[in-house]
């Protein structure tokens, strides 16, 4: 155990300045294909209403899995509105990882510029290797679109964005929980829920 402890802290004063370099060309897709752009692409740019905006999202909410700011900075080039879908839990199954979306993670997004959709899986496949184990974890494409409609007339800053939607945790835990329980059933795999306590506390 650790005896001495470090606290450090840093104020960013004159704002962030960045070129994005190497992004990848996005393909377009309406807002009702996203179906499609979330099977073809990690990141792409979605017509709403007449306007436009570029849409990333990410497998798991680990940082470290599945390389999940490749994605997001692929949406850089874009000049208008960038927002980053990430699921608030990603639960594979007993044989399988269970990850929780971090506090900081938001935090990040919100100091790069980028409205974050907090969602959740709400369909999936089962391994064909494992029997406690799901793969191919889909959103709920309903709650996606109904945020995207919500963000694209959504006139304030990427943080106020953001800090609204950690406000509707408990509320998106519970649709996860909901959902992981019809995916276990329909499947019949064992899932661990303990950790969706975390959140509905």
């Amino acid at each position: 155990m650790l005896k001495n402890k470090i606290d450090i802290f840093a104020e960013i004063r004159k704002g962030i300045e960045y070129t994005p370099l190497l992004c990848k060309k996005l393909p377009q897709y309406d807002l009702a294909e996203i179906e499609k752009a979330f099977s073809k692409n990690a990141t792409f740019i979605l017509k709403v209403d007449g306007n436009s905006i570029a849409v990333s999202w990410w497998v798991s909410p680990k940082r470290t899995r599945s390389y999940p700011y490749a994605r997001v900075y692929d949406s850089f080039s874009f000049s208008g509105k960038k927002a980053t879908i990430i699921p608030i839990i990603k639960d594979e199954g007993k044989e399988g990882d269970r990850d929780f979306l971090q506090w900081d993670t938001v935090s990040l997004m919100s100091l790069l510029g980028i409205y974050t959709i907090i969602s959740y899986y709400s369909d999936a496949s089962r391994s064909s290797r494992y029997r406690n184990k799901i793969t191919n974890q889909r959103f709920d494409v309903v709650h996606v679109k109904e945020e995207i409609e919500r963000l694209i007339h959504y006139q304030s800053d990427a943080l106020h964005w953001n800090l609204s939607q950690i406000d509707k945790i408990g509320e998106i835990s519970q649709k996860s929980f909901e959902a992981y329980k019809l995916i276990s059933k329909r499947l019949g795999v064992q899932i661990f829920r303990r950790i969706l306590l975390f959140y509905m506390r």
